[in-house]
């Protein structure tokens, strides 16, 4: 089915409400690598027993952390093959820490659908809010969808990255296990493309990818460990943009440039010609 952009940009989705608890919280941190040193103190306060610091990005996957099965990419005006979707760029923002647990209402909305020729670029935004009404966080999403673009609309900005164009500040060294993907997919991301390997080579890779959510989640947990002393609550916002994959098994190289509260950064392959992972990731730190 074509993308319907009016039927798409005019929707505003049901919402959904959810909750979350603090043993969710410890999956997703283990998912990202944490506890790799079990007698670490900044280790164990992403696994504390009911009081976990929460990093901000499980706020990008707190309202699915419990589905088990696939996810699908059906929405009004918009209906395609989930092995044509990737991931584009994610970003969350946060006036205040993420509780350990509680209750939540998402709602989301499409923002902009553009035409990149082969392929097409959806974007969205959802709030989510506590029971009282209170924002909890915003997250914007965008997918890239293969084979659907030239449909006559706006092909929309260019990513670009903000990087500086000299040395990196610091250069962290990031290894991925390899069950990364199996154990992140306990975190509510069940797509095939991350653990059949069957799916993965009609979807045109080699073996199963990491799950890029996985990549950008444990980014952001090296920036806060290495800039901002492991203290997640110093998080206002977080972005990235998926410029490639990650194969769970290999090191990763995270670069960044830092400084009046704000950290750039990049992430490469350096097994593969330094072939990029994430580019435009930026991370706000509380003023």
């Amino acid at each position: 089915m074509p993308i319907d952009i009016d039927v798409a940009l005019s929707a505003e989705l049901d919402p959904v409400e959810f909750s979350w608890s603090s043993t969710d919280v410890q999956l997703y941190h283990l998912g990202l690598g944490a506890g790799a040193d079990p007698v670490d103190p900044r280790e164990l306060r992403y696994l504390a027993d009911d009081t976990p610091q929460v990093l901000p990005t499980f706020g990008n996957v707190a309202a699915t952390f419990h589905a088990t099965e696939p996810p699908t990419v059906r929405f009004p005006g918009i209906d395609i093959e989930l092995s044509k979707v990737l991931h584009a760029s994610e970003r969350v923002e946060a006036p205040a820490p993420l509780p350990p647990s509680g209750v939540g209402r998402s709602v989301t909305r499409f923002t902009d659908i553009w035409d990149k020729g082969k392929a097409a670029v959806i974007c969205s935004e959802t709030t989510v809010t506590a029971p009282d009404g209170a924002l909890l966080w915003t997250q914007r999403r965008s997918i890239f969808a293969r084979g659907e673009g030239g449909f006559g609309g706006e092909r929309g900005p260019s990513g670009r990255d903000a990087a500086p164009d000299r040395a990196p500040d610091l250069e962290i060294a990031m290894p991925l296990l390899p069950q990364q993907a199996l154990l992140y997919r306990l975190c509510g991301d069940r797509n095939p493309l991350h653990s059949d390997p069957e799916f993965a080579a009609a979807a045109g890779f080699p073996r199963p990818i990491l799950h890029g959510l996985c990549t950008y989640g444990m980014t952001c947990k090296a920036i806060v460990d290495a800039v901002l002393d492991g203290d997640a609550t110093a998080v206002a916002a977080y972005g990235a943009r998926f410029a490639g994959v990650a194969f769970p098994g290999e090191t990763l190289t995270v670069n960044m440039w830092h400084g009046d509260g704000r950290v750039l950064a990049s992430v490469v392959a350096p097994a593969r010609d330094n072939a990029t992972v994430l580019s435009g990731v930026e991370l706000i730190a509380v003023t």
